[in-house]
């Protein structure tokens, strides 16, 4: 069990006048001015937040934003994020990047031992940087009284329902462009749900597995064994049947599965789209990680928008996990009508792979949690 809120203010005797040093993810996206293009992950730690400062708790906040490589990068300031949470959660401190101290992705105890000084109980909310052993994450519970976040809770709570027990049929659909990035996940899913549906450029290898040709579409030809292999033993994965490709001259051409040289798989089809969607509307549980194409352009955007409609539209319970899908369930303005859109991609993927994080553990094996 991840130790709570509550159980942090049973430990500490309450938080009135205490100091929480609160782990966030706010690694928001930025648009091409820097300025932020979309406060949800901000937002989302604010009921973690309302909660520690309604109990008198004094909140300094930590987070990272994009990749700096361990030194200030002006372009990776939190100095906006710090003006947006002043105007959702007046008073709450934020320090700079965690990302400028080379301490921070090597588990440096020195930045630890920084970031604890002068606080009495650490609160980790990060869900989308739990998947990750840095200093920020993993470091307080060796030092402090600790505890999970609500969001981080929530996340736990949901992602880990799906691999104990989910309502069925469950029915995971995955997208995205690498197969190497969701092959030990497909593994996992393949346990517990009853059918794989995959687009996105992963599909391709899968579709080369079988013998297709996929043209000029993303491909990757060390993992064309291991997806045949799958094929091979009868897993209950699905597969487009028709693909909306960009062919020479910028044209955009509906095919099937076989494509010609020079041609370039970006969405699923129409028809694939009408499939998948059938799929999930007779699905108990729903799990959506990947996008199904390229849906930042217009052209290429029409099957992840069905597929999100389709889960907006059902009667299951659905889970997006993150990342780009999560992206664009927002997009489309779709993120209302799903039961959970989480906050981590990487997170999620990797919760649901191996059941566990290193923020989770390190929270279980604080030095205060019974």
């Amino acid at each position: 069990m991840l130790p709570t809120l509550e159980t942090l203010s049973e430990s500490l005797g309450g938080l009135d006048g205490s100091r929480i040093l609160l782990r966030a993810d706010f690694n928001v996206p930025l648009g091409p001015g820097g300025e932020i293009a979309d406060d949800f992950r901000i937002k989302a730690a604010l009921p973690t937040i309302r909660w520690l400062t309604g109990q008198g708790a004094a909140v300094t906040a930590c987070s990272h934003l994009g990749r700096p490589a361990g030194k200030p990068d002006p372009r990776y300031s939190l100095a906006r994020v710090r003006a947006r949470l002043a105007e959702l959660a007046p008073g709450v401190e934020l320090r700079e990047n965690l990302r400028f101290e080379p301490g921070e992705t090597g588990n440096d105890d020195r930045l630890v031992q920084q970031l604890a000084d002068g606080c009495h109980g650490y609160v980790n909310d990060a869900f989308g940087a739990s998947h990750r052993a840095h200093a920020s994450i993993v470091g307080p519970p060796l030092h402090l009284p600790s505890a999970a976040g609500r969001l981080l809770s929530k996340e736990v709570e949901v992602l880990l329902g799906l691999r104990a027990n989910p309502k069925r049929p469950f029915v995971a659909v995955l997208g995205g462009a690498k197969v190497s990035d969701k092959l030990g996940v497909i593994h996992a899913l393949l346990e517990t749900a009853d059918e794989v549906v995959i687009g996105g450029g992963m599909c391709f290898t899968f579709l080369a597995a079988l013998g297709h040709s996929v043209g000029d579409s993303l491909l990757e030809p060390d993992q064309i064994e291991a997806c045949a292999r799958l094929l091979g033993a009868g897993a209950p994965i699905r597969l487009p049947s028709d693909i909306t490709t960009l062919a020479p001259g910028e044209r955009v051409v509906q095919a099937g599965v076989d494509l010609r040289p020079g041609w370039r798989g970006l969405d699923i089809g129409p028809g694939t789209a009408a499939e998948f969607s059938d799929v999930i509307a007779g699905a108990g549980t729903v799990l959506w990680n990947g996008p199904m194409g390229l849906f930042e352009d217009p052209r290429f955007a029409a099957g992840t928008k069905v597929v999100a409609q389709a889960l907006a539209d059902s009667r299951a319970f659905t889970v997006v996990g993150g990342g780009d899908s999560a992206a664009a369930v927002r997009q489309f303005a779709l993120d209302r009508d799903m039961n959970h859109v989480s906050t981590g991609g990487g997170a999620s993927l990797e919760l649901i792979e191996r059941g566990d994080l290193p923020g989770l553990k390190a929270l279980r094996e604080s030095a205060d949690n019974p």
